[in-house]
């Protein structure tokens, strides 16, 4: 009949969902083959199924090599629609019937290395036997992550949120201490002013020389120096109680050095001026998928507030 053959040639002009999430991929990825094994397909299938999505759309979305991919100007036109076209499918299908309450699928997940070891990671054990439907792929990385680029659900991020263009739920607050050795102290003295962290040697996180203080005049910057620089938080904990200096640190890294005496801390009657949290950040839009509010929720029901690691002996995890 005219209509069977109308809808037939019309079934096969219509984007497969499957093949427009493989090439959003391997995009992001920019190796079909690392796509196709995360979708479960041989690399010679995903190649066919992208194969099969370019005519239809009488456009070349990828330039292949033998080792990458990479996006034609038509592949980044058709990706930023791409993207909604996905986010609304989702939104569709969670909408009704048992999705609505069971978050599924592959949550991909980046945080910062040292958060990640110590306070996310024991966890995720049982966010999975929580919510069976649930894939994690994990990303540990003190790097900012491009969200939407890399193919993202959600950040892990620690301080000063500068991206307008992310959402942004608090998981916990971060607070943040001056501490030293006893062994360093016993040695060097105790700084009784900000103004005396001059005149001691500092661990520094990355090119953070200026730290600020509330002070009963106001809040004062110190400049301060010392023979380690690094951009690795562990380093610098480390360095403090092998007694090399003194460091700013957050309570979630330094709870059971504290709590064991290898650490103290110091100028407590100067908080740090900066406050700053620990945030789950994810790209705006209209929905959010029930695996990204799930393991927000999860974490942020974990850590608690004041967070277990600032209330709990040696930081004892929930």
């Amino acid at each position: 009949m005219a209509s069977d053959a109308w809808l037939e040639g019309h079934a096969r002009d219509r984007l497969d969902l499957l093949d427009v999430s493989l090439f959003m991929r391997a995009a992001a990825l920019a190796n079909l083959s690392s796509a196709a094994r995360e979708f479960g397909l041989s690399p010679a299938v995903a190649s066919a199924r992208i194969a099969g999505l370019e005519p239809m759309l009488g456009a070349r979305l990828l330039h292949r090599t033998t080792r990458r991919v990479s996006v034609t100007q038509e592949g980044e036109i058709f990706a930023a629609h791409a993207r909604g076209l996905l986010d609304a499918a989702e939104a569709a299908r969670a909408s009704v019937g048992r999705a609505l309450a069971q978050p599924h699928g592959r949550l991909r997940v980046t945080m910062p290395s040292s958060l990640g070891r110590q306070h996310i990671s024991p966890l995720i054990p049982a966010f999975l036997r929580q919510y069976p439907g649930v894939t994690i792929d994990l990303r540990m990385t003190d790097q900012i992550v491009d969200l939407v680029d890399e193919g993202i659900d959600l950040a892990i991020r620690i301080g000063a949120l500068k991206d307008s263009t992310l959402v942004a739920r608090k998981l916990a607050s971060n607070r943040r201490v001056l501490c030293a050795s006893p062994a360093y102290l016993e040695k060097h003295g105790m700084p009784r002013h900000p103004a005396d962290l001059a005149l001691h040697e500092c661990v520094i996180l990355a090119d953070q020389r200026d730290w600020s203080f509330v002070t009963p005049t106001g809040v004062i910057d110190v400049r301060v120096s010392g023979r380690l620089v690094t951009d690795n938080g562990e380093v610098i904990r480390d360095a403090l109680a092998a007694g090399i200096g003194i460091g700013l640190k957050s309570t979630w890294s330094v709870a059971p050095l504290l709590a064991s005496g290898e650490l103290v801390t110091v100028l407590d009657d100067y908080p740090i001026a900066q406050t700053v949290a620990i945030w789950a950040v994810y790209p705006s839009r209209a929905f959010v998928p029930p695996k990204t509010v799930g393991f927000i929720e999860f974490l942020a029901g974990r850590f608690g507030e004041p967070p277990y690691w600032d209330v709990e002996p040696a930081g004892v995890m929930r």
